[in-house]
């Protein structure tokens, strides 16, 4: 997989409660082994399906026994050449594609020359990120005319391979060059040779292949060998056309005042002028090609490119360290920049997942040649991670291995699937308490240590952000990125809410869209630009399916150049109706709606007490509704999670209760926030909830719309607990911070799944008001009881039909 959600579905539920995993480039997130997680099996083919091919011809397999080291080429040559026969002359980009990639693989290079300059030209004049046709096929361009060139006999393959690249790439401009070097650098030859592999496992043993598992077989064969070929070739070309375009300096030690120092890289254009820097400021240190890779775009686009990195990685011999040392380390950083003869003292700053957070750490000491940042699904330490709703997650215990272990990412440790989830099953199993996960690994992890140890959101981690006020110093630009799904809004909606408080009259952005985690920082494209435009069963809408380097340097050059303001920023709040296939714009995020629609949770006496939501207030006495969960219970330890996609046809209801409404009269816009209040009576000190809301259409599927957990605790002030009282009526005000936009159908329900947090993948909160990280299953004593009263309800987001 080349586009991969760097977020993990809860390990007990198949609703896709996800959490915000700090990788911040699709390289990091390469190998889906790293994901503890079944579900994912299911989940990201759905992700990134191709469009199905509706013809039905299937094709003699002569390669039944073979695998990927030995598959005859013979094999996949006459497969390709036989689909390339019966394959329509259809003109559609799709259409071409699958075309020239098969008369590459049957050896037709020169006639798959030819059908990539038609892909090409009809790219060009697509809507949808037309600037993709100058660059995405030029890898495979370069491979063919190495074929043809090698077959003359005159050359061999490194001199063929030489004399290609020189002749495609030396007659690109900058930026298409740049993307086709990041290609190289960001696609794992090892991937795709096991994709390949995956596809002749699942070939063996059968004489015929549908047309679909056909071309997919070829083109992942074809894949593997072009950016195979690459990667043993390509870099002593791609440094010599760098010394033609740019100056280059690697591994640069930046002294602060108090002794520590951080190591960049830099890219820049070969001209006298100083220029605006863009910085990258991170923990994630992968390979020099993928350094380079991203300092090359934004050299590319007449920036100063900088790769920055935090504390103790790469050339820093300082011990590496995350989140406390960054606000000094990006703002020493910047000031070195600031003074650089090649500097014109304006520094923007980009990224997200972790490096989203850089930039907010930057921001909480304002250095003075920081002019504007775009955060993209940025983290926020102590609100969504390591724990969010004062909640801890499993999977961030083992990325301390991973970015803290030594000068490069340690990606064999976090990469190791089976350790980590032995590791959750075995603790959950176990009903140890939470902060034995390291004595049950076997070996220390004092930075995840360190973090259970703050389980409020106290000066710890306040520390490492702006907090209250001091968002009000944040007076230069702000464009925030944020996704609906799976780690897509990360701490966005956090951040953009404080600029709301603090520095109401700040120039702020906020675009949302349908995006996962990665998504939301590169788009809908993979590491080779092939256009991914599905998510778990949801289809993009067109208007949402962008290249988000393309926004960022709009994004930049308005603030840094007097280019125009990229259309989309209209107003403060910049969102995709999912559905709709249409951009809306609102000044806050409280105007996306218009009104509310409140919905009760009741049981319907006519119907064995089926639980609702219900537009009628309830009259009379109030009722209650009963949810009983044996936290102490580990006859679920291998509980299969069912459902999982944005649209899916079933969802996990485990420990929990399902409320559906009566059926919508006609369509319905729901944008925003969801809001409510919970009335209970509990008969423990504290317990851990998640909502999730789905519509219900008509034709029985679910779509994820928004999720919500917390402790019950800390519900009211993340900064402090306030334990329960048991067998008193108590009320918990929901504030929703995952954001929705979708028109629902005629006749689809709302569907609220209303449960208590009791899985592998979170803390186990058994409610006797210790210390959650100490208490065990022993703790648990008697079952949970949870009596919602019937006065509960939600207030969903409404945008009237203007």
């Amino acid at each position: 997989m080349n586009v991969r959600a760097c977020s993990l579905p809860s390990t007990a539920s198949g609703n896709a409660r996800v959490a915000t995993v700090l990788l911040p480039t699709r390289a990091a997130c390469r190998e889906r082994k790293r994901w503890p997680h079944r579900l994912l099996k299911v989940l990201w083919p759905l992700a990134l399906a191709a469009p199905s091919l509706s013809f039905a011809q299937t094709y003699a397999w002569t390669g039944q026994q073979a695998s990927e080291t030995v598959a005859s080429q013979k094999d996949v040559s006459d497969l390709a050449a036989r689909v390339l026969h019966d394959l329509p002359a259809d003109p559609s980009p799709a259409n071409l594609e699958h075309r020239y990639r098969l008369e590459l693989v049957a050896g037709q290079y020169g006639q798959a020359l030819q059908t990539m300059a038609a892909l090409r030209e009809r790219l060009r004049h697509q809507e949808v990120i037309p600037t993709r046709a100058s660059w995405v096929t030029v890898p495979y361009e370069i491979y063919a005319d190495t074929r043809i060139k090698g077959a003359s006999g005159h050359v061999d393959e490194v001199e063929a391979y030489g004399e290609a690249f020189r002749q495609h790439i030396g007659k690109l401009a900058d930026w298409p060059a740049a993307e086709v070097a990041r290609a190289y650098a960001e696609t794992s030859p090892t991937e795709l040779h096991a994709r390949f592999q995956a596809d002749l496992d699942a070939a063996k043993g059968r004489s015929q292949l549908d047309l679909a598992d056909a071309i997919r077989l070829a083109s992942d064969y074809l894949a593997a060998t072009v950016f195979g070929q690459a990667s043993r070739l390509a870099t002593p070309h791609i440094e010599q056309d760098d010394a033609r375009r740019y100056i280059r300096q690697d591994n640069i030690l930046v002294k602060e005042a108090n002794g520590s120092s951080v190591c960049a890289y830099v890219m820049r254009p070969k001209q006298a002028a100083p220029l605006p820097t863009l910085l990258e400021f991170t923990i994630y240190a992968a390979s020099p090609q993928v350094i380079h890779a991203r300092a090359r775009l934004s050299a590319a686009k007449n920036y100063v490119g900088v790769l920055g990195f935090t504390r103790g990685k790469v050339c820093s011999p300082d011990k590496p360290s995350a989140y406390r040392n960054d606000a000094d380390d990006a703002s020493a950083l910047i000031d070195w920049i600031g003074k650089q003869a090649w500097s014109d003292g304006r520094v923007g700053m980009y990224g997200g997942s972790y490096d989203g957070f850089t930039q907010w750490a930057a921001a909480k000491r304002m250095p003075k040649a920081l002019k504007a940042i775009m955060p993209s699904t940025p983290v926020a330490p102590g609100i969504d991670v390591p724990m969010e709703g004062n909640v801890f997650w499993n999977f961030v215990y083992a990325w301390p291995f991973f970015t803290l272990d030594g000068k490069f990412n340690d990606t064999a440790t976090y990469g190791d699937t089976q350790r980590w989830q032995k590791l959750d099953q075995a603790w959950y199993a176990s009903g140890r308490a939470y902060r034995d996960l390291e004595k049950i690994d076997g070996t220390p992890n004092p930075t995840f240590s360190e973090w259970i140890s703050h389980p409020s959101y106290d000066a710890y981690w306040q520390a490492m952000i702006p907090y209250q006020t001091e968002f009000s110093r944040v007076t230069i630009p702000v464009l925030l990125m944020a996704g609906y799904y799976y780690g897509g809004p990360g701490a966005a909606i956090y951040y953009f809410q404080q600029l709301e408080k603090y520095a109401p009259t700040s120039e702020h952005y906020l675009v949302m869209g349908p995006y996962h985690h990665l998504s939301v920082q590169y788009g809908v494209l993979d590491d080779r630009g092939n256009l991914i435009d599905t998510l778990a069963g949801l289809s993009i809408d067109p208007v949402a399916q962008l290249d988000m380097y393309d926004l960022r340097y709009q994004w930049f050059d308005y603030v840094f150049k007097r280019a125009p303001k990229p259309a989309m920023l209209a107003d403060k709040v910049n969102y995709e109706v999912t559905g709709a296939n249409i951009w809306k714009h609102a000044p806050s995020l409280a105007t996306m709606s218009d009104t509310t629609r409140r919905f009760y949770l009741v049981g319907n006496p006519a119907d064995n007490n089926k639980t609702v939501l219900s537009e009628t207030a309830p009259t009379g006495k109030t009722a209650s509704i009963p949810l009983i969960v044996n936290l102490a219970d580990r006859s679920d330890a291998n509980h299969a999670p069912v459902g999982g996609g944005v649209v899916d046809t079933s969802i996990d209801t485990a420990n929990g209760l399902s409320f559906v409404s009566q059926p919508l009269e006609k369509p319905t816009e729901v944008s925003g926030l969801f809001s409510g209040r919970l009335d209970f009576m509990a008969n423990k000190k504290d317990f851990d909830l998640a909502i999730d809301l789905y519509e219900l259409t008509p034709q029985g599927r679910y779509v994820q719309l928004s999720p919500y957990w917390t402790r019950a605790s800390y519900a009211a002030d993340p900064t402090r607990r306030n334990l329960l009282v048991p067998g008193r009526e108590q009320h918990l005000a929901v504030n929703g911070n995952h954001p929705m936009s979708r028109v629902l159908q005629p006749a689809s329900r709302l569907v609220m799944v209303l449960r208590v947090i009791k899985e592998s993948g979170r803390q186990i909160n058994y409610g006797s008001g210790k210390d959650v990280s100490d208490e065990s299953a022993a703790d648990a004593a008697k079952p949970l009881v949870i009596r919602w009263l019937t006065t509960s309800h939600i207030d969903l987001p409404i945008q009237r039909d203007k």
